[in-house]
C-alpha cells in the first residue's frame, strides 16, 4: 500500500529537482552504499552487496564521463578535464577494490562522492 505511495513520490520529485541535485542525490546514494559496505565488511552477504554498489559507483561515473565528454557540455573546460582526472583514478580504485577488497579503500570513492556532493548543492559536506 504504501509503496506505490512512495514511488509516486520519488516521482515527483525526480520531476522537479534540477539536473544539480539529481546529481548531488545519485553521488550520495552511491557513497551511502560503499558506506554500508564499509560498515558491513564482516556480513556474510558482503561479496555480493560489495559487487553491486562498485557497479552502481562504476555505471554513475561512466555516465558522468559521456556527460563531460560531450561537445556541447557548457561546463568550462578545466573543470571537465579535472572531473574526469578524478574519474578515471575512481575507475583505477573500483578496479582495485574488486581485485583487491578491503574496507579501507572505500574511504576515499565515499569522500570523494559525498565533497561532489555537496559542492553541487552548494553547501559544505
Amino acid at each position: 500500500m504504501y509503496a506505490n505511495q512512495l514511488e509516486t513520490y520519488r516521482s515527483v520529485q525526480k520531476a522537479t529537482m534540477s539536473d544539480r541535485e539529481i546529481e548531488a542525490c545519485v553521488l550520495t546514494k552511491a557513497a551511502h552504499k560503499l558506506k554500508y559496505c564499509q560498515d558491513n565488511w564482516d556480513a556474510d552477504t558482503r561479496e555480493a552487496t560489495l559487487d553491486e554498489a562498485l557497479k552502481f559507483n562504476q555505471l554513475m561515473w561512466s555516465i558522468f564521463q559521456g556527460e563531460l565528454l560531450k561537445p556541447d557540455n557548457p561546463m568550462p573546460k578545466k573543470l571537465r578535464e579535472d572531473i574526469l582526472s578524478l574519474s578515471a583514478f575512481i575507475d583505477k580504485r573500483i578496479f582495485d577494490i574488486m581485485a583487491y577488497p578491503a574496507p579501507e579503500k572505500l574511504a576515499v570513492i565515499i569522500n570523494i562522492n559525498l565533497n561532489l556532493a555537496a559542492g553541487l548543492r552548494g553547501s559544505p559536506q
